[in-house]
């Protein structure tokens, strides 16, 4: 059993990359354009240009996921996504409670526990990444091997 699952596991990591980088790029979106009931889920509004942090933040959103998304620069993109979350969770709802089932803080840690994960396994199957290091390994280029280490 044990054996199957971990030849399954690219294409999981490859899954769950897919999906968390959309669910984190759709976050930017709706705060920068107002789609998808906007900022925050409100009534379609939008950040303001240039304000400190939300703007930013939701440029990294929709940057960082749509990159992870697409399994290009997954590991750098990952690592900033991760910091940014960790940062919106210590910055912003730490202040109201330790806890973020009591700050609402929640997601802010999934993401940036689940980006950091992707720093680590790299972007699995699916991934531009993996294209780019076997189309280099075509022209004769020595590439980085891209397997995630699976735990004995």
């Amino acid at each position: 059993m044990s054996a199957r699952l971990d030849s399954a596991q690219p294409y999981v990591i490859g899954l769950f990359r897919i999906v968390l980088g959309l669910l984190f790029a759709v976050h930017g979106a709706a705060s920068l354009f107002g789609v998808l009931g906007g900022a925050a889920g409100g009534n379609g509004g939008t950040i303001a240009a240039g304000t400190w942090p939300g703007w930013y933040a939701a440029v990294i959103q929709l940057v960082a996921g749509g990159l992870v998304l697409l399994g290009l620069g997954t590991r750098g993109a990952a690592l900033i996504a991760s910091g940014s979350m960790a940062y919106a969770y210590f910055d912003v709802h730490q202040q109201a409670a330790l806890w973020p089932i009591q700050n609402g803080g929640e997601l802010s840690a999934l993401f940036c526990w689940a980006f950091l994960l992707l720093v680590f396994t790299g972007s699995g199957a699916f991934g531009l990444d993996r294209l780019l290091v076997r189309r280099a390994a075509d022209d004769g280029e020595r590439a980085p091997e891209q397997s995630p280490v699976a735990a004995a």
